[in-house]
């Protein structure tokens, strides 16, 4: 199992529309999925351009596919200033 971490930017006047199509999508993977998906945004915006991250945690090795899938259903790129950035994390054994 793994967290995935979305990161990416979006003009400040496409933030409300883009904010929607996100937490439809996300209501639709959590419904599907049973993830418990984040929105998060950075307080500050620089040169028109707020970031945001979606956080996706424990979830398995197809939900990548079904995530990526979600997003060109939403149209999410028409609204983000450049690529969706994805990285992944796993937790690290604890020690002994």
């Amino acid at each position: 199992m793994r967290d995935l971490y979305i990161y990416y930017q979006v003009k400040e006047e496409h933030a409300q529309a883009l904010e929607a199509r996100v937490r439809a999508m996300q209501g639709k993977l959590a419904a599907s999925s049973g993830v418990a998906p984040q929105l998060k945004r950075r307080p500050e915006a620089q040169d028109g351009l707020q970031t945001w991250m979606e956080i996706y945690p424990v979830v398995g090795e197809g939900f990548t596919g079904q995530l990526e899938a979600a997003s060109d259903e939403a149209g999410l790129l028409a609204l983000t200033a450049g690529a969706r950035h994805v990285e992944a994390f796993m937790d690290l054994p604890p020690c002994a």
